[in-house]
């Protein structure tokens, strides 16, 4: 946690992602997979949500040693309680 965010760092030991794909990887239907193996709406979907809460994903990769994906997300204090009124 800093600054009142929380960070989720998910990490795999693949085979990394082009740099060139970088740009694109948050599009809604782009994927590298062949044709009927996806759909290239996961990492959009999961951009759209975390935006949509305030928060930001970070790509780190390198080819032929895997990506991270790190969430970041807002704490908000009077959420963790059920809200102001206890609710």
């Amino acid at each position: 946690m800093s600054d009142g965010n929380v960070a989720v760092s998910i990490a795999d030991n693949g085979l990394g992602i082009e740099p060139e794909n970088f740009k694109r990887i948050f599009q809604p239907f782009f994927t590298t997979k062949e044709v009927g193996k996806g759909t290239g709406l996961g990492l959009s979907l999961c951009y759209g949500i975390v935006k949509r809460h305030g928060g930001a994903i970070q790509i780190n990769s390198e080819l032929g040693k895997g990506a991270e994906f790190i969430v970041e997300l807002p704490i908000d204090a009077s959420d963790m309680n059920g809200g102001e009124n206890g609710k």
